[in-house]
């Protein structure tokens, strides 16, 4: 973890500043209706989950570029997840990713207390072969044409989510590379029933308060066609399992164009809205920071959410989810856990009555003013002071640059040979 006075001396130069661009936007939002102490304890509420994986230097189907001080192992992952919460004060949970994290819940549990974590949603992993496996996934998991192969993934989320109740989850989330790369390698209706089928013995095992997320994603690994590959389908598995059954959106699961807010806003009016993963994408599934190519939509998500608080059972779990090539790991989970927040304050910016009020009017330009009224607020000092009083860092950035945190690790874990692609 990094020293409390190095986060104080880091703060104490930029508290002033900060203090005064905080005084200037609350006359500013005053003007407006709005208490802007109000909105910052929203923001302080507001928590994003980081996933393990997501402290390794990622990589493309082409190679793999590992940074200093790579994480070895599960307790490495929650020492830089730590720091992470340690800074932002955002970022209070961490997803597990079974098998890569798979480890005794004591172990686990007493590592999370030591750096002042919890455990959101189990993930699953049938979208990868591991030693000793008897069957191979290379043509499916849950929908695999051979029954072995599919009780063999079913045993393996049965088993994450025994895991899970020993730490305290509440949620397995399950994601699937099942498809095809040839136009008749598989029947469509055939392979969606196997995977249905095994999903139902999936769900029958889940405690009475979790919740099974299902992820859909357009592409990748397989090319021609995926099981689980729109917001539809996904609803239907939803409807199909049961109440305890949601919809996970992933923003890079989407082909480009696609209005992800329209399905978020749906998914909503029908109560299976599950969660989120966050990212950003340019192409595809790019697994870019959050909000670094489209920070508008990311705000058009989060107005669907803001206006839904409230809604009876309206309790979407939030995840990052990306991928770091170029960059520190730890930097970027930091920038994207306060692009999120950044999201909600604008998104609670957002004069609802009047814009329900120009939305039933059918006035299209003030509408769009007023979402964009929120959207175009530098709500930079709420974040920070919302940092600051948490206990965490006015600039996280800095400040982790400062504690020579990186330096420190890259000394203690040996270097990560780079060789061979794919994601950690």
């Amino acid at each position: 973890m990094i020293a409390q006075d190095i986060i104080d001396r880091t703060n104490a130069d930029r508290a002033r500043a900060m203090t005064a661009d905080y005084a200037a936007l609350g006359d500013h939002l005053s003007r407006r209706g709005i208490e802007i102490d109000a909105v910052k304890a929203r923001v302080a509420a507001y928590g994003v989950a980081i996933p393990s994986w997501g402290v390794g230097t990622g990589g493309t189907r082409f190679a793999r570029f590992p940074g200093e001080g790579e994480p070895r192992h599960i307790f490495d992952k929650l020492d830089d997840c730590g720091v992470i919460q340690q800074l932002t004060r955002a970022t209070p949970t961490v997803s597990l990713h079974i098998p890569w994290d798979k480890q005794p819940a004591a172990d686990l549990n007493a590592k999370a207390e030591e750096v002042g974590l919890g455990f959101d949603a189990m993930n699953s992993n049938t979208f990868q072969d591991q030693p000793q496996q008897p069957s191979s996934y290379k043509y499916g998991s849950l929908s695999h044409t051979d029954a072995a192969t599919r009780r063999q993934a079913v045993d393996h989320n049965i088993e994450c989510i025994e895991l899970g109740q020993q730490i305290g989850s509440k949620a397995l989330t399950v994601w699937i590379g099942d498809g095809s790369n040839f136009p008749g390698q598989a029947n469509f209706t055939r392979q969606f029933e196997r995977y249905l089928e095994a999903m139902k013995s999936i769900y029958a095992k889940l405690p009475d308060d979790w919740r099974l997320l299902t992820e859909h994603k357009m592409y990748e690994p397989a090319f021609y066609s995926t099981v689980v590959q729109d917001w539809g389908t996904n609803y239907l598995i939803a409807k199909e399992l049961g109440d305890k059954a949601q919809c996970l959106v992933d923003l890079g699961h989407h082909a480009p164009n696609v209005n992800i807010e329209m399905i978020v806003a749906r998914l909503i009016q029908f109560g299976k809205l599950g969660g989120f993963h966050f990212n950003d994408s340019k192409y595809g599934d790019d697994d870019l920071d959050t909000g670094s190519i489209d920070p508008f939509r990311l705000f058009l998500v989060f107005n669907e959410l803001v206006d839904a608080e409230g809604t009876p059972g309206f309790s979407p779990a939030h995840m990052l989810d990306q991928s770091h090539n170029v960059t520190d790991p730890i930097e970027s989970l930091m920038s994207s856990a306060n692009e999120v927040r950044r999201a909600y304050a604008q998104a609670l910016l957002v004069d609802r009555a009047a814009l329900e009020g120009f939305q039933d009017g059918n006035d299209a330009m003030m509408a769009a003013q007023t979402l964009k009224a929120g959207f175009r607020t530098d709500v930079e000092p709420i974040l920070a002071m919302a940092r600051m009083e948490a206990g965490g860092a006015i600039d996280p950035i800095a400040t982790f640059r400062a504690s020579g945190y990186r330096a420190k690790v890259a000394a203690e874990r040996p270097r990560v040979s780079g060789a061979g692609g794919g994601i950690v």
